[in-house]
């Protein structure tokens, strides 16, 4: 892959637990507690270290009285199609059978006794807060109707901005990249612990998040604007104050994706990325978050599906390297926590063995949850051939569970694992929880480029507005569109705004559109989705400029999109396309409030990449 200077340059417990071990043991729904109300704690600290001796006896008497394939189970986590654990839609049925063998979630526990579940917006498992608790709940139950019976590990990946599986009425919070900007540890802090407390309520106790990848990659296909940014003591600052917030509400907070995937041009879902940085400079670039992680606490860290030849010369990804997970992450870096996969069903895993090999592997490199697998059948069998031939011992297996048992025992899973719709009303998506979100994204807008003073536009001269550009898809399926949450906030502030969708590649006739639709405009608000050099973006934007018609611009992603235009008058990043953080970009416009966002990474000149167009920290203000 090729480098460029400027990126080498950026930086120069409890009785429960017992009751559980009983033949038998339930805690009625009718009992059920709020999630919310569960004891918190920040992490691994010498106090949750106390409790976890105190209850590895009882956890080991758990381990004790489960067979090897309740054992294995417990080290998985699945997806399952569905809204209900028990009585899900026929065309959801259809997909269980076809790609895992059953038909609900409920089925999925008996026949595999997998440790945990992974929720996602595809597999219709997240349509409201109170179906997804009723799911929750479905889901314990089965999990406490095993033989030996365990609560589930229900997990999700919400790290806000592009990544979010839990959408509205629940509280959206802007992404890394923008919290990255306000630069603020207490309101990375508030995010966690809001963020997490609503997915408690609600039955997800781990969150795969957040993100520890140092992005000094501006081609990053994968990581980008989920990342905190590209300096890592700034990044490792804003990891270390998120998992501490997450934690505190009971969530187990996950630090992805080690050993670090922040500099790759290649997206690890399609092939493997190759990471060419020597171990000084893995030291130096990659590792500070991933430390400040560990020292916070954290639950859980995933590994990266990456070749990284100066910590590992196998070529092996991370995930099935023993030298990295075990030689460096456990033995250098002290960390005794749950080690996950990123998912199993992506390329860079499945290149190299089979789908019955990679778990194998993955244990044996030490990894303790292996992350919803292609072929669920084919990757229980392998394990379970493994240690049948005596590649991976029992002794081993007990480990991983012991780790995985003490996390949820830790979070409260077994004194509560029931959610309460009482509870779902009481925290989720409350209006004190929105408006601390919105208070925390007016802090991420930057202001990146306004050389005649155009902002902040004026209800008196820049009362017609015209919103175009880009409408890319709600990453929670429950906002947006961009164009037309633009137009909407502007006209609630008193603005006369129209929106009109040119999209992510527009053709002449769109442009050609948009700029007829400029007449008796007083001003244009244009949204970018990745914009490239020489690309039908850049294109739509010049023209717009050409029209003598101020033109205001919009990074609704990457915050590179300015490099590489021309023919705008003043320049915003907003990091994302989420309805909080373009909402918050429109007060911003309007000067409801000052543009105070700092770019948490360097900004490449488009016509010569190794010198900055804006170093990191640079923004603007009025």
């Amino acid at each position: 892959m090729q480098h460029r200077t400027s990126r080498r340059s950026l930086l120069t417990t409890t009785a429960a637990v017992a009751a559980a071990t009983a033949l038998g043991s339930r805690l009625p729904a009718s009992a059920a507690s709020d999630a919310s109300g569960a004891s918190g704690s920040s992490g691994v600290s010498a106090t949750d270290a106390a409790r976890d001796r105190d209850a590895d006896h009882r956890l080991r008497a758990v381990i004790a009285r489960m067979s090897v394939e309740e054992k294995i189970g417990q080290l998985f986590v699945m997806r399952i199609y569905g809204h209900s654990a028990t009585a899900p839609d026929q065309a959801d049925i259809d997909a269980n059978l076809r790609e895992i063998g059953v038909r609900d979630a409920a089925e999925l526990i008996a026949r595999y006794h997998v440790g945990g579940i992974i929720y996602f917006t595809w597999a219709h498992n997240t349509r409201d807060p109170h179906q997804i608790a009723a799911l929750s709940n479905g889901i314990q139950a089965a999990g406490l109707a095993q033989r030996v019976p365990v609560p589930l590990l229900i997990a999700t990946d919400q790290e806000h901005g592009i990544v979010c599986r839990v959408g509205k009425p629940a509280t959206l919070f802007p992404g890394a990249m923008a919290m990255g900007a306000g630069g603020s540890t207490a309101d990375a802090r508030t995010l966690g612990r809001i963020s997490g407390a609503e997915l408690a309520a609600i039955g997800i106790r781990q969150d795969y998040s957040p993100d520890a990848d140092v992005n000094i990659n501006p081609a990053n296909p994968v990581i980008g604007v989920r990342s905190f940014g590209a300096d890592p003591a700034a990044v490792a600052r804003m990891v270390a104050a998120e998992v501490r917030g997450y934690q505190e509400a009971s969530v187990a907070a996950t630090a992805k994706h080690f050993p670090g995937h922040g500099d790759t041009s290649v997206d690890s879902h399609t092939g493997i990325p190759v990471i060419t940085h020597s171990r000084e400079e893995w030291e130096r670039l990659d590792a500070p978050p991933f430390k400040a992680a560990i020292a916070a606490g954290i639950d859980a860290i995933m590994t990266a599906h990456i070749q990284f030849p100066a910590l590992d010369p196998s070529n092996d990804p991370a995930t099935l390297s023993r030298p990295i997970l075990t030689g460096i992450l456990r033995e250098q870096l002290g960390y005794d926590g749950v080690v996950i996969t990123d998912s199993l069903g992506m390329k860079g895993v499945r290149d190299k063995y089979g789908d019955d090999r990679v778990p194998v592997l993955a244990l044996k490199a030490g990894v303790d949850q292996l992350l919803d697998p292609p072929k669920l059948d084919v990757a229980f069998a392998g394990v379970r051939a493994a240690v049948a031939s005596g590649e991976l011992s029992e002794a081993r297996l007990d480990a991983s569970v012991l780790r995985v048992l003490r996390l949820k025992e830790r979070r409260g899973l077994f004194a509560r694992p029931y959610v309460s719709d009482r509870g779902v009303d009481r925290v989720v998506g409350t209006r004190a929880h929105r408006a601390a979100a919105d208070e925390i994204a007016e802090r991420t807008t930057t202001l990146l480029a306004d050389p005649r003073g155009l902002l902040p536009l004026s209800r008196r001269r820049h009362r017609r507005v015209l919103v175009v550009g880009a409408d890319p898809d709600s990453p929670s399926g429950t906002t947006g569109p961009p164009t037309t949450v633009l137009a909407d906030a502007l006209t609630e502030l008193g603005f006369q705004a129209t929106a009109l969708p040119t999209g992510t590649l527009p053709t002449p006739a769109q442009i050609a559109a948009a700029v007829a639709a400029c007449a008796g405009r007083d001003v244009v608000v244009v949204g970018t989705y990745n914009a490239g050099a020489g690309g039908a973006q850049s294109r739509l934007v010049a023209a717009l400029g050409a029209t003598g018609v101020p033109v205001v611009h919009l990074a609704l992603r990457n915050p590179y999109d300015v490099a590489y235009l021309s023919g705008y008058g003043a320049s915003l990043a907003t990091y994302s396309w989420t309805d909080v953080e373009l909402r918050a970009a429109v007060r911003v416009l309007a000067g409801r409030a000052r543009p105070r966002g700092r770019l948490p990474v360097a900004v490449p000149r488009a016509d010569d990449p190794t010198r900055d167009l804006y170093p990191i920290g640079h923004g603007l203000s009025y």
